[in-house]
């Protein structure tokens, strides 16, 4: 059948823009992007046949103008839309806008998104399928007073979460009624934000629960099939970060009734399209899994499904748009081997996880059998904190679960972003933790471990400190070479070779580097944090662009790097390393570092929505300063100490970078 459309408007960005193109051009469609701003040199921006700026305006609202979009997609000719997840993915009203403008719309109807949307809908809706759902309260408008009343009935600990979106975004677990009041406004403030919708509602919080989810697909002829379960229970914060098919807990039976759960989800909402039903499952009991929501649209995860069962389930959803039937049955559908992905994400382990960003000074991404990238980077692009942190997701297929993770962990190590920091490192670090290989999982266990596992930042290897060194002397190198012979970077004098040392701070302590060139080498020594000198003997560099080799004895390393201004990044084995070269102390630094020690910085690149002091205010340590916002989600810093506020340079609205002063305190100042 041929399709009734012949280009397709990508409503979308970062890396679900690019795999949806990937289809696109394997059907022989073309693809549209549509960019704002900030996403002008992007990665999907450069893959589309024709892109189309749909500034001006702030970045991240230009995604979310529906008409917008639409204009977009009658210039470029586009007669159909894929939406992709986030952004308007789930908006019925953009649905009916698409369809009301003549487009094909690639998702479900409008009714079945607005009902599985609203999740106090759907699981009223739900129940009355018969299909067992979480305890809890769930009623459209409630108030602050009759959300903590119903976490009162309910019982803690209690889950106050959005009625409207997804991904973990304004989901609050509350142990107890002290921080009940908080946990609601934070949640209703963060789901207003990212939703456009207030909405909340109470859930009973299931001890050590298991996150399992069925994928669903429907023609607009009657067909409803699942393609079997996806297991995300790896969750940070509520927001998934490893995801696998099939699900190491579920057994053949337990699948059935599942799947036929799903099925029926699916069909009483009169669905067509690809969607995903999301259960909660007691990890000691699975057989009493219980409804948690509806995801109208494709998954992030979807790519294990597609790789467990040969189906391009992108190429699905069009099919199904253009009115062609579903061209499997249920017992068509089998599943071959087990699939696990690694979701990239631009945050900081060392950091608590807090959101990062900037340029993208190389991009590096592994190239090995039975291994699948879906990536939006490229060097040269910016990750903004304006959009939600996923960067790449990293997937590995295997004929079994052993060995998926194996080939996962080692396409980890191969994956490289020099720029700013992200959870890479962690997750091969989280793929090999005994109970991840074992099975035994539950979404509260990746913010156990990483509370145990990196309590401070790891120093680097002193084979890393070595490599940042070589790196930043080959890259003055070329510019100090034609100068005075005195200022050349290598040591020479008159009276043999001198060491060179650099010092850098670096994620896990300061570094001191002693370097001297030798006959076409360097002798080496390196310092780590006080914790003694390690020495290397005639070491060997060989750089290239951005990849670097160290011979070092008879070691030989490879490593990717790039240095900005005086920050030298260091990639190795899927860890990266910002080693930022220290000047001499010289006059006027002293008051500024004493300065330093009474500030309150931002963790992290964001926005600031909220100042809660003034100068001159008398504040107690612990007492909330400033919320910065990025990647959608809320920080609130606090007070080092007793004291009183001097300098308030935070301004609500402002964009604030990284380490950015945003109010110092005295602890000796009277008011």
């Amino acid at each position: 059948m041929a399709f009734p459309f012949s280009t397709v408007l990508v409503a979308n960005r970062g890396e679900i823009a690019v795999r949806i193109m990937r289809t696109l051009r394997g059907l022989g469609l073309r693809s549209v992007a549509v960019y704002s701003d900030a996403d002008a040199r992007a990665r999907h921006v450069a893959e589309a046949d024709e892109a189309l700026r749909i500034g001006p305006g702030p970045a991240l609202s230009s995604y979310l103008d529906a008409a917008a979009l639409i204009a977009a997609a009658e210039r470029s000719g586009a007669e159909a839309v894929h939406p992709g997840y986030g952004f308007l993915s789930e908006d019925a009203a953009f649905a009916r806008a698409c369809v009301g403008a003549g487009l094909v719309f690639i998702g479900p109807p409008p009714g079945a998104v607005e009902l599985m949307g609203d999740k106090i809908r759907a699981k009223q809706a739900v129940a009355a399928a018969g299909v067992p759902v979480v305890p809890g309260r769930a009623e459209p408008g409630m108030t602050d007073g009759e959300l903590a009343e119903a976490a009162h009935e309910v019982g803690f600990p209690v889950l106050v979460k959005p009625s409207a979106g997804g991904g973990g975004k304004g989901m609050h677990l509350v142990r107890d009624g002290a921080g009940l009041a908080d946990a609601i406004a934070t949640a209703r403030r963060e789901a207003t934000s990212a939703f456009g919708n207030g909405d909340l509602l109470v859930e009973r919080w299931i001890e050590r629960p298991r996150h399992v989810e069925i994928q669903v697909f429907a023609d607009a002829h009657g067909a409803v099939v699942h393609l079997g379960e996806r297991e995300c229970s790896l969750q940070r914060r509520h927001q998934k970060i490893v995801e696998e098919a099939p699900s190491p807990l579920l057994d053949p039976a337990t699948r059935a009734v599942m799947g036929r759960h799903a099925v029926e989800v699916a069909r009483r909402c009169g669905y067509v399209g690809a969607g995903t039903v999301e259960f909660v499952v007691p990890g000691d009991s699975p057989a009493d899994h219980y409804f948690l929501e509806m995801n109208t649209r494709l998954q992030v995860e979807h790519p294990v499904t597609e790789l467990v069962t040969g189906m391009d389930l992108v190429e699905l959803q069009l099919r199904v748009a253009a009115g062609e039937h579903l061209p499997l049955r249920q017992e068509d559908v089998v599943l071959d081997g087990h699939a696990i992905e690694a979701r990239v994400y631009a945050e900081d382990p060392d950091r608590g996880f807090l959101p990062t960003g900037g340029p993208v000074l190389v991009a590096v991404e592994p190239a090995l059998p039975h291994v699948r990238v879906d990536s939006g980077l490229r060097a040269g692009s910016v990750v903004s904190t304006l959009y939600d942190p996923l960067l790449a997701k990293v997937v590995a297929w295997g004929p079994d679960r052993g060995t998926a993770l194996r080939r996962l962990r080692r396409a980890l190590g191969g994956t490289t972003v020099l720029g700013f920091a992200t959870n890479t490192a962690f997750l091969a670090d989280l793929l090999a933790h005994p109970d991840v290989v074992a099975g035994r999982l539950d979404t509260g266990l990746v913010d156990r471990l990483a509370e145990e596992a990196r309590p401070t930042a790891t120093p680097p290897p002193a084979h890393v400190a070595v490599a940042a060194a070589l790196s930043l002397a080959a890259w003055r190198a070329p510019a100090l070479r034609p100068a005075d012979r005195w200022r050349v970077d290598d040591g020479w004098r008159p009276g043999g070779r001198a060491w060179i040392e650099d010092r850098f701070a670096v994620a896990g302590g300061d570094v001191s580097v002693r370097r001297r060139a030798a006959t076409g080498a360097w002798d080496v020594e390196v310092e780590l944090g006080g914790d003694g000198v390690t020495t290397f003997a005639g070491v060997v560099a060989e750089a290239a662009g951005p990849e670097l080799t160290l011979t070092l004895g008879d070691r030989t390393l490879a490593y990717h790097r790039a240095v900005d201004g005086t920050t030298v990044w260091i990639g190795w084995q899927g860890g990266a390393w910002a080693f930022r070269r220290e000047e001499p102390a010289g006059p006027g630094r002293g008051p500024e570092a004493a300065a330093a020690g009474e500030a309150v910085r931002s963790p992290m690149p964001g926005t600031v929505v909220a100042v809660h002091v003034a100068a001159g205010d008398r504040v107690g340590a612990g007492q909330a300063l400033v919320v910065v916002e990025a990647m959608k989600m809320e920080h609130t810093l606090v007070a080092p100490h007793d004291g009183v506020v001097g300098r308030v340079p935070a301004e609500v609205g402002r964009q604030v970078a990284l380490d950015e002063l945003l109010v110092s305190v005295d602890a000796g100042a009277q008011p």
